[in-house]
């Protein structure tokens, strides 16, 4: 019983609210990036199969060169190459009278101004500011790999399909817009679906980027606690905690597993296309 009642309130301590909030933390990043990268991937598709060239060169720029950098040097590049930016065109407008160089070496120094966030800012607006550059950063990275998903799915389209859509004098943008894209989900799920699953993985990358994840908790509260530091010491035990994470992971997969197949079955329900008959045969 006292074995219970220590652990009870060795959970419950000030800091592990802290681990729950960074699941909090985790789940949110999903619900913003997950629409936000399924956006940019949509319009890099539709871009790159677009009849103008400039949008065409644009959507295959964004695709080959995201996909092409690993992506925790591109987390980590594109980071601090968006904050610097941001602060350098704050720093153009505020201080327009500053005269020593923006980059000294391998420093960069802006006016006070000019910081983003300020440095007189609460902690909840540098944390704020780091978890949107965060999302915004993820967004980017996996919009590129959605964007190859959409642009293979609209390729899989039948041409006869939007031929016919042509025949009965429907304009370009109706034909895409009424035949490719409700089409072409069948055909792209699959890849979104493993496309979720990877984005899912990739949530303890928010620990390199100086986010207080539940990666970088469960490593903290594992650790060895001395009794002269805390009232709950204990050994090392970081297998625990991380062990708790691959659980975590493990049952949120399978959920998403379990909610992706009842998507797809129901937009291949009724769909005249050959992976929604595949997936009727499948399923039977």
């Amino acid at each position: 019983m006292e074995t219970f009642q220590w652990f009870a309130c060795y959970l419950t301590t000030g800091k592990h609210m802290q681990i729950y909030s960074a699941v909090g933390t985790v789940l949110l990043l999903l619900a913003l990036t997950a629409p936000a990268a399924l956006a940019f991937g949509f319009a890099g598709a539709a871009a790159a199969r677009s009849a103008v060239a400039p949008l065409r060169w644009i959507g295959n720029t964004y695709i080959a060169v995201v996909r092409g950098v690993p992506d925790i040097a591109f987390f980590l590049f594109f980071v601090i190459a968006l904050d610097q930016a941001l602060e350098y065109v704050r720093h153009r407008v505020k201080c327009p009278d500053w005269e020593q160089a923006v980059w000294q070496g391998n420093d960069f120094v802006v006016c006070q101004a000019a910081k983003l966030p300020l440095g007189n800012a609460a902690q909840w607006v540098h944390d704020t500011y780091a978890f949107a550059v965060a999302a915004f950063t993820f967004a980017i990275v996996f919009g590129a790999f959605a964007a190859n998903v959409l642009f293979g799915a609209m390729r899989a389209v039948p041409r006869g399909q939007l031929e016919t859509a042509e025949a009965y004098g429907m304009s370009q943008r109706q034909t895409f817009w009424r035949v490719l894209v409700p089409q072409m989900w069948v055909y792209a799920l699959p890849g979104l679906s493993n496309l979720w699953m990877v984005l899912i993985k990739a949530t303890p990358l928010l620990f390199l980027l100086g986010i207080q994840d539940i990666v970088y908790w469960a490593r903290e509260l594992g650790g060895a606690a001395q009794p002269r530091f805390t009232d709950y010491p204990h050994p090392d035990w970081r297998q625990w905690y991380f062990l708790a994470l691959l659980v975590f992971y493990l049952c949120f997969t399978k959920v998403s597993e379990i909610v992706l197949d009842r998507i797809m079955a129901r937009l291949t329900f009724g769909q005249a296309t050959a992976a929604g008959e595949a997936q009727r045969k499948a399923a039977t």
